[in-house]
């Protein structure tokens, strides 16, 4: 299936030469559940059609990147405590100033490409901050649908559980 949020998680055929994806075609291999329904096929829509324009696309996030004066601030309070990212967070939450600083730059580009460790660092940091002042309760995430990876939900969905947080999926908009 196409990675494109998708709550059908359709299948498709996808034809590569030379490495590139150069047709997409729907698939029309379904199981029929039920002899007196007519299959659903073919499945699949324009949004997942046009999935290997996202994945060529020159403006595809392919790296971690973060606003670069959070990224400064944090690394500073992190060099103040003496390696602690915890208490670095804590502090730069802290500090009105730096806080309403990177807060402000939002909307306005500025991000910087950053190693993964150091993104996941900071990201744990501030769960665990949140978690430490406002209890676990207040640690709400949004897990892919289990219709376009198990994996990918179950990971995720795991993660906020071990934290103690509410787990949230496109499913839970349904109505």
């Amino acid at each position: 299936t196409h990675g494109v949020n998708c709550t059908g998680g359709c299948s498709w055929q996808i034809h590569v030469k030379d490495g590139i994806v150069v047709w997409e075609m729907q698939a029309l291999d379904y199981p029929q559940f039920n002899k007196e329904v007519p299959p659903y096929e073919p499945r699949g829509c324009q949004r997942g059609i046009s999935y290997s324009w996202y994945l060529y696309s020159p403006i595809r996030v392919k790296y971690p990147i973060v606003r670069g004066t959070l990224i400064d601030f944090y690394r500073e309070e992190k060099e103040k405590c003496g390696g602690d990212p915890v208490k670095a967070w804590e502090n730069l939450q802290n500090d009105k100033v730096k806080r309403a600083r990177y807060q402000r730059a939002r909307g306005k580009g500025g991000f910087r490409r950053v190693k993964w460790d150091e993104l996941i660092e900071l990201i744990a940091a501030a769960n665990i901050y949140t978690v430490k002042k406002y209890g676990s309760d207040r640690i709400v995430g949004f897990a892919p649908i289990p219709a376009k990876s198990m994996l990918s939900y179950a990971s995720g969905a795991r993660y906020i559980q071990l934290m103690g947080g509410m787990n949230l999926s496109f499913y839970d908009w349904y109505g």
